[in-house]
C-alpha cells in the first residue's frame, strides 16, 4: 500500500517464507465475514473470554507488520487484522506475527477495496490507515485508501464511534483527505500536525522510522462517521498538486511521491522570476 514497494532481499525465497508463516495468513477472508472477533478467538478460553475478542480492527496497508505487531501487544483482547496487497510485505508481516507469539492478530494478504466484502456491518472498531500510497496524480485519485469512495464503504464496516485513523508525512494528502471526509458525513475528532511529538506512546512502523530520519512530519487525523449527507458528490480537487502549500516545502523536506511535482512547480517559479528579471 506504499510508496515505496518493498524489494526481495537477497537469499530471501518469498514462495518459502510464505509457506513458513502459513499458520498467520488467512487466504480466505470473506469466509469471516461478520464473525471475526469469534472465529479467530482461541478455542481454548474460558470464562468471559470465550465469547470472542472484544473487538475487531483493521490495519490496512500493514507493510511488514511493526506497527500491528506493538498494538496487538498492547492489546490482547483486540484481534488485529492486517492486510497489505504485496506478498513480500505479506510474508514479512505474517513472519513477525509469528515470532512474536500473536494469537491476536492475523495477516490477509488483498487489496483495499475488498473491505466491504471481507468484514460484516459494524464489525471493526479501528481502520488504521498508515502512510497510505498518496497517489498524486488526478486519474489516480481513485486508488487512493482515503478516496470519498473508500470511506464512504469504510462506513459500512465501522460499528458506531469507530474511527479511521490516518498516519502520512503528506500534508496534501492530509489536506486532500479532510475534504473527502466532510464530503462522506464523518466528524474529525482528532487531529495534528506533529503526531509524534503530540503521542509519542503510539506504535509506529519501519516506514514511519525511515521517513522521520529524512526529516518528515507525521501528519495525523482521527475521523468518525457522523450522519450520512443527503447529496454525496465529490467537489473537491482531485489533483495534489491544488493541495502544495505555497513555500512548495521551504523546510527541504518534500513528502514521498511529491517529489516530482514540487520539482516541476520550482522550476516553472525560477523560470518566471529570470523572465521577468530579464
Amino acid at each position: 500500500m506504499h510508496g515505496m514497494h518493498a524489494r526481495l532481499p537477497k537469499n530471501f525465497v518469498l514462495e518459502e517464507r510464505l509457506e513458513r508463516y502459513a499458520d498467520a495468513i488467512e487466504l480466505e477472508p470473506q469466509k469471516y465475514a461478520g464473525r471475526w472477533a469469534q472465529a479467530c478467538h482461541d478455542l481454548s478460553s474460558t470464562g468471559s473470554d470465550a465469547h470472542g475478542f472484544d473487538e475487531v480492527r483493521l490495519d490496512l496497508g500493514c507493510g511488514k507488520g511493526a506497527f500491528v505487531v506493538e498494538c496487538a501487544k498492547q492489546r490482547p483482547n483486540t484481534l488485529y487484522v492486517a492486510m497489505d496487497a504485496e506478498p513480500l510485505c505479506v510474508a514479512y508481516a505474517a513472519q513477525h506475527v509469528t515470532e512474536a507469539g500473536l494469537r491476536n492478530a492475523v495477516v490477509v494478504p488483498a487489496r483495499g477495496s475488498s473491505v466491504a466484502k471481507i468484514f460484516g456491518p459494524q464489525e471493526l472498531a479501528c481502520i488504521h490507515l498508515n502512510f497510505p500510497t498518496p497517489y498524486p496524480r488526478k486519474r489516480e485519485a481513485n486508488k487512493r485508501l482515503v478516496a470519498l469512495e473508500r470511506l464512504l464503504e469504510y462506513r459500512e464496516v465501522l460499528r458506531a464511534g469507530g474511527t479511521v485513523r490516518l498516519r502520512t508525512d503528506s500534508q496534501p494528502l492530509r489536506d486532500f483527505t479532510l475534504t473527502q471526509l466532510r464530503i462522506a458525513g464523518y466528524d474529525v475528532v482528532w487531529q495534528s500536525d506533529d503526531a509524534r511529538r503530540e503521542r509519542p506512546n503510539e506504535p509506529g512502523s519501519e516506514y514511519e522510522e525511515r521517513l522521520a530520519a529524512k526529516g518528515a512530519t507525521v501528519y495525523a487525523v482521527w475521523a468518525t462517521p457522523g450522519p450520512l449527507p443527503q447529496s454525496v458528490e465529490q467537489t473537491a480537487s482531485l489533483s495534489l498538486i491544488d493541495y502544495l502549500p505555497d513555500d512548495l516545502f521551504a523546510n527541504g523536506y518534500v513528502p514521498h511521491g511529491m517529489d516530482g511535482a514540487v520539482i516541476n512547480l520550482r522550476n516553472q517559479r525560477a523560470r518566471r522570476e529570470r523572465s521577468v528579471l530579464s
